[in-house]
């Protein structure tokens, strides 16, 4: 059975691990009341709508 002769270095264990650990982008979606990008099954910041409804009142 084949042994390693020396031990791997931290900095490549950590280059190898952090490989899975990259951070996706959040999803996204346009609000079909003003056609803003907003963060889905949330209010739309922009005109304070939610499924076609006014939930929040924005100025």
């Amino acid at each position: 059975m084949a042994v390693p002769k020396q031990k791997k270095g931290r900095g490549a264990t950590h280059s190898r691990r952090s490989a899975n650990s990259k951070l996706a982008m959040p999803a996204r979606c346009t609000c079909s009341h003003c056609g803003a990008v907003k963060l889905p099954h949330r209010v739309c910041p922009n005109c304070g709508y939610y499924r076609d409804r006014q939930v929040i009142a924005v100025d």
